[in-house]
């Protein structure tokens, strides 16, 4: 694994469609993939969501109804499921000030610089704020797919779900948190998966890429 590329990893990685319930990934290796999500980048560092990593086989279970029956919900050992902040408040825009205090002074710049934000972001709809949000945990999900892979774990991004379900399952609403995107995460079943022998299929750069010289 230590002489691999990132090309490399990212050409092993494919949405496991059927994952080994008899194998659990080591909770060394979750921790890795929780610590890069904790480590992606988000808009303005306000981190707008959280992560529940969710190993109970009954929640999983509920969420696996709720997901149309897809399996890897269930046969991988951990859920990943994230949940981003249903609005921007004060409140949360100035526990964000105060982590950057803490960590780097009581600096005036930082106290202008979020109160910019809250002028800017309390003022919007509820529903343009959410969307925000869960766009910054997607940047997470795209690190915790890639450290994932480092890892040489498997994991599936599944948008294919009903988010007002998984929301009372895990009691989302009372937290002021709405679900966006669900990652399992195992071993592939290499006798059982239906998209492991085929190619991995993508855009050429030429057709992807516009270079603007």
């Amino acid at each position: 694994m230590t002489n691999k590329t990132l090309s490399d990893h990212m050409n092993w990685r494919y949405a496991t469609k059927k994952m080994d319930p008899a194998k659990a990934v080591p909770a060394e290796k979750v921790e890795a993939i929780l610590e890069a999500v904790r480590l992606a980048p988000t808009s303005s560092g306000t981190q707008p969501f959280e992560l529940f990593v969710v190993t109970n086989p009954d929640v999983r279970a509920q969420i696996r109804e709720a997901a149309s029956d897809q399996s890897p919900i269930t046969d991988g050992s951990h859920l990943l499921v994230f949940a981003a902040w249903d609005n921007y408040t004060e409140e949360r825009i100035d526990e964000v000030a105060q982590l950057n205090k803490d960590a780097r002074g009581d600096l005036p710049l930082i106290d202008g610089y979020y109160g910019n934000l809250k002028s800017m972001y309390v003022p919007r709809d509820a529903e343009t704020n959410y969307a925000h949000a869960a766009r910054q945990a997607y940047i997470a999900l795209g690190f915790a797919m890639l450290a994932a892979a480092e890892q040489e774990v498997d994991s599936t991004p599944m948008e294919g779900f009903d988010p007002a379900s998984v929301d009372k399952i895990l009691g989302l609403e009372e937290l002021g948190l709405r679900s966006v995107v669900l990652l399992p995460l195992g071993y592939r079943d290499s006798s059982g998966d239906w998209l492991l022998p085929m190619a991995k299929v993508r855009k050429s750069l030429d057709t992807l890429v516009t270079r603007v010289d």
